[in-house]
């Protein structure tokens, strides 16, 4: 088949470009003829919280990126718009996660589709956004209208359009594992690349800091075992307001006990922050799904989510982790238990089978189908 990704891609950084450009070499690998046609422009840099929207690594993949989408321009809209529909892709993947891309991605699929070949097929991470903004709704129904069909990642994901819209034609594929960063080395190299000490446990908050992902809940939960020889790693930019994590570790009296990596983590380095860790906890307050699941399902690293969106049906509560309230006491009482009852490798062996679940061959082949089926 011919296909086109329109979407996040290199030189951009972060999951979203991960996501498709480890989506379009399984296409390939299948045969089909893939290209990704990326952002000129993603964001204006005033309204991007973090330090840069860029990766500073090399591009080591083999599909064709060019970029061509400006975000905020509706005249380069009409033209990338044209283009594809010109080019005739059998389908045009785009990727959705927030309202602000609804205009320009929304006027390129309506144009797209006025070729009457082309199906146009959403990824579709977040529906209805964490942090929700004036006009959200209104920015999502008219992105919804404008394309044949959803991927949704989670079961959250499906409820939330199934309320946008009854009539959408739908699936649900789970998010797959990013076995893209590398094969797992051993805790022992990790921990020594990281210069962390060795005698102690670890557990891993990966990822931008937001305050929907509830990492005052750990914090507080995580004072509990300071007097255990467990420490908590902080890997991840915060794009919320970093001084009240800071004040909050320094009122508990946590400085000696908590490494905080205050930056975005570069692919290469992801690596030895998920074999490091004993445990990866994502205490969110929200949720629908997380591409950090998928990490430590690809590194077999044991997980504590909370019991919010569709969290719970990645981790398999007592098989692949803790499932638990979104509340510091039973954030506290799962990482106990936990360490306590020392079930890292029990846990593990569970991931091991668990991950079974999730391929990027069977998010193709749902897509595929979904085309068929429109």
């Amino acid at each position: 088949m011919d296909i086109q990704i329109l979407s996040t891609a290199y030189p951009y950084r972060g999951g979203i470009a991960v996501f498709n450009e480890r989506l379009a070499k399984e296409f390939s690998s299948q045969g089909d003829q893939i290209r990704i046609k990326t952002f000129t422009l993603q964001y204006p840099n005033f309204l991007f919280p973090g330090k840069s929207q860029f990766t500073n690594l090399e591009y080591g993949g083999d599909v064709k990126i060019t970029r061509e989408l400006n975000s905020i321009n509706p005249f380069n809209w009409l033209k990338v718009g044209n283009m594809i529909r010109d080019e005739r892709p059998d389908i045009l993947i785009l990727k959705y996660w927030i309202p602000f891309m609804a205009p320009c991605l929304g006027t390129v699929s309506r144009i797209v589709r006025k070729n009457n070949h082309t199906k146009v097929i959403v990824v579709v991470d977040n529906i209805i956004p964490h942090e929700k903004r004036v006009g959200d709704k209104l920015l999502s129904k008219f992105f919804v209208k404008s394309v044949d069909g959803f991927v949704c990642m989670s079961k959250q994901v499906f409820s939330d359009l199934e309320i946008l819209d009854s009539k959408a034609n739908k699936i649900n594929s789970y998010h797959p594992i990013y076995d893209n960063f590398g094969k797992s080395i051993t805790k022992q190299q990790s921990i020594t690349n990281l210069k962390l000490n060795g005698d102690y446990k670890h557990i891993l908050f990966f990822g931008i800091v937001r305050k929907y992902k509830g990492l005052d809940l750990l914090i507080k939960a995580f004072s509990k075992l300071k007097h255990e020889k467990i420490r908590l790693i902080i890997a991840g930019e915060f794009y919320d307001n970093q001084d009240y994590y800071f004040d909050l570790i320094q009122s508990l009296e946590l400085d000696d006990s908590i490494i905080l990596k205050n930056e975005f983590i570069a692919d290469d380095m992801v690596v030895n922050y998920f074999c490091s860790c004993d445990i990866v906890a994502q205490p969110y307050k929200s949720a629908t799904q997380s591409g950090v699941t998928q990490i430590a399902y690809h590194f077999e690293k044991p997980m504590l989510v909370t019991d919010v969106g569709g969290l719970a049906e990645i981790v398999k509560h007592g098989v692949s982790g803790y499932v638990c309230n979104p509340d510091v006491d039973s954030v506290y009482q799962s990482l106990n238990n936990f360490f306590k009852n020392n079930r890292y490798d029990e846990f593990a062996s569970g991931v091991r089978e668990e991950k079974k679940r999730f391929s990027w061959n069977k998010l193709v082949g749902d897509i595929k189908k979904l085309y068929k089926d429109l």
